[in-house]
């Protein structure tokens, strides 16, 4: 029935339009925020920062970079975390899409700066923050520009990255056709065109691998989704 699903499928997703209607931009990244929260998303990626961040010392500045940064809704989440344990932590929001770094940059603050850029050309120095993260990403690039992006984030990190996203497989699209089967028009199609032009697990480790980060372990979530987290040599002590 979904055979389709045996490769990558891609479409243009509608919020990425430059034309866009600001009000549905704003209902769909109200609805992945409520999706990131209650379906578990966010605290995967918490759940890895928390296990990195074993090796941080009192009083340490810790920054991080969010690609593709969204509404910014993560970064949010990480901030609440970090200050209920204590860690000083900053963070720059990458988004390329001009509507929705508008719309992060009404959450920026003291700790989060929103900055317009392209993930696959940071504009960072090599080790400009201690960690690179993406969430939900990955899937709207070719092959070659998930490569590139998570080089990049690679490049700008001194201690290791964090990369999430979908999964592509049967039970992952009809879950995600009969999770949005009640919300506007821009999501129902969106989340489709998501998972279906997600990556497979085994495409997951070939871009991993491809892309020379071999210290990203890879580990599966609920809800469909992947986690590459890891710490380079010695990352925890630098």
């Amino acid at each position: 029935m979904w055979d389709f699903l045996d490769h990558r499928n891609a479409q243009p997703e509608w919020m990425d339009q430059s034309d866009v209607d600001p009000q549905e931009l704003r209902r769909s990244l109200a609805f992945i925020r409520r999706v990131n929260r209650f379906i578990g998303y966010t605290r995967a990626t918490i759940r890895h920062l928390s296990r990195l961040s074993r090796g941080w010392k009192n009083g340490q500045r810790i920054t991080l970079l969010d690609c593709a940064t969204g509404s910014a809704d993560i970064p949010l989440a990480i901030l609440g975390w970090a200050a209920r344990r204590g860690f000083d932590v900053h963070i720059i929001g990458i988004e390329l899409h001009r509507r929705t770094a508008q719309i992060a940059a009404e959450v920026s603050g003291d700790r989060l700066t929103i900055v317009r850029a392209d993930a696959r050309q940071l504009p960072l120095a090599d080790g400009a923050v201690d960690y690179a993260l993406t969430a939900m990403f990955l899937h709207h690039l070719s092959e070659d520009d998930a490569v590139t992006v998570l080089r990049e984030m690679d490049r700008v990190s001194r201690r290791g990255i964090i990369a999430a996203d979908l999964l592509r497989d049967k039970h992952a699209y009809g879950w995600i056709r009969l999770l949005t089967l009640f919300s506007n028009p821009m999501v129902r199609h969106d989340a489709a065109v998501s998972v279906a032009q997600a990556f497979s697990p085994p495409e997951v480790r070939v871009l991993r691998d491809r892309a020379g980060l071999g210290y990203a372990e890879y580990f599966e979530h609920f809800g469909h989704r992947f986690v590459l987290a890891g710490h380079r040599d010695g990352g925890d002590n630098r």
